[in-house]
């Protein structure tokens, strides 16, 4: 399938398409992992006026063939998990874990460009599951106990009082830290890298809110959610990055709110002017899918979507709805997962992998 330009914002001409993320289908439900997927790549264009200072993917800051990259988190060490539930026991401090953290994403950058990926991520390593990393870092939402049985489980989050806008913020400063975890990348290699964010809908699935609370209606607390993560899209763009990606994991449990999943994205997306991608998958929680079924439920929701590119998940159920991207005219970029790392297969069996989640 051809990769062609998103429709254009705010009257501006639409820009060049990015090329399609792979997808692993690994652990962080933030995470999404399905594995290297080679995209579809647009043909070379020459930048217009209209598109000057948006990054120029399809001239040539990525590879000019099908790139692959991985979705979600890394698979986590049985070693690294240990000590991430030593921290949360007290046994060892927040300190000594993040220099582990930084070691194991530079082990993970090289194991990418070893591998030959095109566009790299520092795995998500730092992050427990696919929500509580950012949960953590908003400001408003309660979290009562921060201590955990084990590191992969969920924190209980309350929204009791609505989220504070977001403020401006220093050059350089970012509220939830992913610009620091992309600019601490950057220093570790010359390939792209890729950020990714969980998306609103599904970080709000994981907060608790009252009837008669600040949020009677939840819709408002996906799209105050929106306005937090599109801050810290533009914060992520000032700091250099080109490719970010919004993961939601949980949509497909929820079919009927797609076109609000769909409006806050667009939140998110018009903060930045970088290359966006929207990753859908089923889940993947302990190495399964936490929901079955088929795409057709995005469908023609999705189309209003501001990305650049679809990322779907194919490695574990197969291509049938590949027809459906031809039936609604699906015309931008196509990222398509083709490898679950979270299983392996070896003479016919699967062999055990560290515990990896969507």
């Amino acid at each position: 399938m051809t990769a062609k330009q998103r429709p254009a914002r705010n009257g501006a001409r639409p820009s060049p398409a990015v090329p399609a993320p792979g997808d692993t289908g690994l652990p962080g439900d933030t995470p999404d992992p399905d594995g290297p997927e080679p995209p579809a790549m647009p043909p070379p264009t020459s930048p217009s006026p209209s598109t000057a200072g948006k990054p120029d993917v399809a001239a040539g800051r990525l590879p000019p063939k099908l790139p692959t990259t991985v979705i979600g988190s890394y698979s986590v060490p049985e070693w690294l998990g240990q000590l991430k539930n030593d921290c949360y026991r007290h046994r060892i401090s927040r300190r000594y874990l993040d220099e582990i953290h930084e070691m194991a994403i530079k082990a993970a950058v090289v194991d990418q460009a070893r591998a030959g990926l095109d566009i790299i991520s520092d795995g998500e390593l730092r992050r427990d599951n696919d929500v509580d990393y950012l949960l953590a870092r908003i400001p408003g939402l309660d979290i009562p106990r921060r201590d955990k049985a084990d590191y992969f489980d969920y924190y209980d989050a309350r929204a009791d009082r609505a989220l504070p806008g977001p403020g401006p913020s220093e050059p350089g400063q970012s509220s939830l830290g992913l610009a620091e975890d992309f600019r601490f990348v950057r220093q570790l290699t010359d390939l792209p890298v890729k950020v990714s964010l969980t998306g609103p809908f599904s970080l709000a699935r994981r907060i608790r809110t009252d009837a008669g609370g600040a949020y009677p209606d939840p819709a408002e607390l996906v799209r105050d959610l929106a306005r937090v993560l599109g801050a810290e899209a533009a914060e992520l763009g000032r700091a250099g990055a080109q490719v970010l990606q919004i993961d939601e994991p949980f949509l497909a449990g929820y079919p009927e709110d797609v076109e609000l999943a769909i409006e806050a994205i667009n939140i998110v997306t018009e903060s930045a002017e970088v290359s966006w991608t929207l990753h859908v998958c089923y889940g993947n929680r302990y190495s399964r899918p936490l929901w079955e079924g088929h795409y057709d439920f995005l469908f023609p929701a999705v189309k209003q979507a501001n990305v650049d590119m679809l990322a779907l998940e194919f490695a574990r159920t197969g291509d049938d709805d590949l027809g459906l991207l031809e039936q609604h005219h699906w015309d931008r970029g196509l990222g398509l997962g083709v490898i679950d790392w979270s299983r392996r297969e070896s003479g016919g069996h699967s062999a055990s992998w560290p515990r990896t989640s969507s």
